[in-house]
């Protein structure tokens, strides 16, 4: 997980937090090291517990900030979001926010959009690189194989004083 740059901490709250557009991940401070069979980890959609059953102590206790996909959740609680394209101001709601307009986002590889947006940035990024260079665009390019089509559909009409813009 590509974390934002900013770990989002509270004293009065027993865990820190960190985020990339897509999912959440959570760090719980312990007094002394834990083994995973004397925790209590529910993850709902909503809701997340975690619970030490041998120090009875719970660490967490409440509702998200926004749902998550709990199939996809994992026990280092990385908690995937519904929405990807969100900052999340909190873990557990009612608790302490975070200004995110001060996380500085992490950079987007072109495999982790979906199939559209990515078929437009890569359109985007040959755009960008043909102008650079002096070249045609990709809608430039279509524009005139529509017209050299269209020249050659009808050779009996004089293209040559034509003027295209």
């Amino acid at each position: 997980m590509t974390k934002s740059s900013k770990v989002n901490s509270d004293p009065s709250l027993p865990y820190t937090w960190t985020q990339t557009l897509s999912e959440v991940s959570v760090t719980i401070k312990t007094e002394k090291p834990v083994r995973g069979k004397d925790l209590d980890i529910k993850i709902t959609q909503t809701h997340l517990t975690v619970k030490n059953k041998t120090l009875n102590t719970v660490y967490i206790d409440g509702d998200l900030y926004k749902p998550v996909n709990k199939s996809d959740c994992i026990w280092q609680i990385e908690l995937y979001k519904t929405t990807s394209q969100e900052w999340w101001s909190c873990v557990i709601k009612g608790h302490p926010e975070i200004d995110v307009q001060s996380i500085e986002p992490e950079n987007t590889n072109l495999s982790d959009l979906d199939g559209d947006t990515r078929g437009m940035v890569e359109k985007m990024m040959y755009d960008q690189r043909q102008k650079a260079m002096g070249l045609p665009t990709s809608d430039e390019e279509n524009k005139q194989k529509i017209l050299e089509n269209f020249m050659s559909q009808h050779p009996e009409m004089d293209f040559s004083n034509a003027k295209f813009s």
